[in-house]
């Protein structure tokens, strides 16, 4: 019996074919090795059609590409070699590849005073590209963090003012009245309003890195907000997240500047765009501030 050959529709050529920018796969689910961990990924995936008459790209080289990726370390170093597998099982169809891989970075993270500790999870999203023969990675996080209001603290100290004032009308009181006034709830008539709120950044890597530095950029984040979201605690470490808060207040404006200037300080970075978002608990919208830069 005569073995016929598999027909490939998709390399049969068509007059008047439009290239097209990308054509690829998204959602691939895709195991992923980073500091001696195994991460649960998932990948999107193409190269651009440039070649005016073929109908299609080999998708199925693409998937099979990305194998690489469950032994190796994943760094820049790999993923250009991905990136490379990619365009020359495409030779003559393609000139630019691409990837983005999406998964959660795990940090066990310490309370503030106590000895517990709890693990936090951090979106991670890692974009690479070789275009016009240049390759280029980006790094994206998302960090929580704690915002308390400078002007619902001001308002809310006017109001324990006032309040002083009419619970003491003509005289200071001793020293034990006013330390048991301010301990009670009608000394301490209001308090500040804070919000759970979310640092979205964005870094170019520069080409030479050897590695990525995902635990140093939420590190960065963090230590330029001062009020990270917290795991396991006592009330201790809640006293002390509280004091933080207190010492740390700021607008979305304020946090935006914050991480500008720490950022524009890292090495290993090419550049950078950054979005702050506070979810506001005095409105049903949120606040939101961004930036970037460039070297």
């Amino acid at each position: 019996m005569t073995s016929l050959t598999l027909p490939d529709i998709a390399t049969q050529t068509q007059p008047h074919t439009l290239p097209l920018d990308w054509v690829g796969m998204q959602g691939i689910a895709l195991p992923l090795r980073h500091e001696g961990r195994v991460l649960c990924g998932q990948a999107d995936v193409g190269v651009n059609l440039e070649d005016g008459v073929s109908r299609g790209i080999h998708m199925s080289r693409l998937y099979l590409a990305l194998e690489a990726l469950e032994q190796a370390e994943l760094n820049p170093l790999s993923l250009r070699r991905l990136l490379a597998d990619f365009l020359s099982s495409h030779e003559r169809l393609s000139s630019a590849a691409y990837v983005s891989l999406r998964f959660d970075h795990v940090l066990k993270r310490p309370a503030l005073v106590s000895p517990l500790a709890g693990w936090k999870s951090y979106p991670v999203t890692l974009d690479s590209k070789i275009e016009y023969e240049m390759f280029h990675v980006e790094l994206s996080v998302v960090v929580p963090y704690s915002s308390t209001c400078p002007c619902s603290a001001a308002l809310a100290r006017q109001l324990i003012q006032q309040q002083f004032l009419i619970d003491f009308p003509t005289q200071m009181p001793d020293q034990a009245t006013l330390l048991e006034w301010l301990g009670s709830n009608q000394g301490i008539v209001a308090t500040p309003h804070s919000q759970r709120s979310q640092a979205h950044v964005r870094v170019q890597l520069r080409d030479n890195l050897a590695h990525l530095p995902i635990t140093e950029l939420i590190d960065t984040i963090e230590a330029a907000l001062g009020t990270a979201v917290q795991t396991a605690v006592k009330r201790a470490d809640e006293q002390a997240f509280a004091l933080a808060n207190g010492q740390n207040l700021m607008f979305c404006e304020d946090a935006a500047r914050r991480l500008h200037l720490s950022l524009r300080d890292v090495e290993w970075t090419a550049g950078f765009n950054l979005r702050v978002e506070h979810a506001e608990s005095l409105h049903a919208h949120d606040a939101v501030a961004a930036s970037q830069y460039r070297w």
